[in-house]
């Protein structure tokens, strides 16, 4: 039997990258998914690929640091599907290189915190009333490698990090309703916004990266890349959504190929 079999998911920015990866394999256990992405292009696209592949996905245009726009996202998705199972938060980003904290300007310091924090904020904020009405569920924040060691990005590091004790507070607050909050902390993913952000960085694109880029994960002499892909994310994602993982909760799951099992210092952090 699928392991999603006629559950329910909201996933966030999940027009490309991992999010795409996570609804399309939500889709292939049995799950019908909404796609809660900003980009049109993107989400009616991604859309479009599921549906043609058999699958039951609504994209919906959403912003996820507004709270009205998040609101119609949750009842858009209450009133096509009927119900809410999983809510998996991975829309976010970081939106400057490795600035000092007395350099950094305010403005990116709250859209930093708006992108990463608030908006799985105001997902459980809609989404957990129905996931009591239905009986529990299964919450997945994504939050980074960097949330658990620290980075030279301090706006970045700050929310990430805030999303493991947010995920924690969740565990603990809902337990009672059977709803599970766990997180997953991604080193480096081969994603499309990645790729393209550093195109030049041998330890993304090479296909036989050095091995100073190599060492930037444990894997490193097995795996092709010294990044990650987000279908590996997604296996993760299907992982802490299903009942494999019922004795989970309140835990942070570091994919990030052991990097973050081990103190390495980088002059660049990605």
């Amino acid at each position: 039997m699928a392991k999603l079999n006629d559950k329910v998911a909201f996933l966030t920015g999940a027009g490309a990258g991992i999010a795409k990866a996570t609804a399309k394999l939500f889709v292939a256990e049995g799950a019908k998914v909404a796609i809660i992405e900003l980009n049109r292009e993107a989400g009616e696209a991604a859309e479009k690929e599921i549906r043609a592949a058999g699958g039951d996905a609504l994209f919906i245009e959403t912003d996820v640091t507004q709270d009205d726009s998040m609101k119609r996202a949750m009842d858009a998705t209450i009133a096509r599907f009927g119900k809410l199972d999983i809510i998996f938060n991975c829309a976010g980003g970081s939106l400057q290189e490795n600035v000092p904290v007395h350099e950094m300007d305010l403005e990116v310091w709250h859209r930093t915190i708006n992108l990463n924090l608030l908006h799985p904020f105001l997902s459980c904020r809609h989404g957990i009333p129905h996931m009591i009405k239905a009986g529990g569920g299964a919450i997945i924040n994504v939050t980074s490698h960097l949330g658990l060691m620290g980075s030279m990005k301090p706006a970045y590091a700050a929310t990430k990090g805030g999303i493991i004790s947010f995920t924690k507070t969740l565990a603990a607050q809902y337990v009672q309703h059977n709803i599970r909050a766990n997180a997953i902390a991604p080193g480096s993913i081969r994603t499309e916004r990645q790729i393209k952000r550093y195109e030049n960085k041998e330890w993304m694109n090479a296909e036989k990266p050095s091995h100073a880029a190599r060492e930037r994960q444990l894997f490193h002499k097995l795996y092709p890349y010294s990044a990650g892909a987000s279908e590996d994310i997604a296996a993760v994602a299907l992982f802490l959504a299903s009942n494999d993982s019922r004795m989970l909760t309140g835990t942070t799951l570091a994919a990030d190929g052991g990097r973050s099992s081990y103190l390495k210092i980088y002059a660049e952090e990605d």
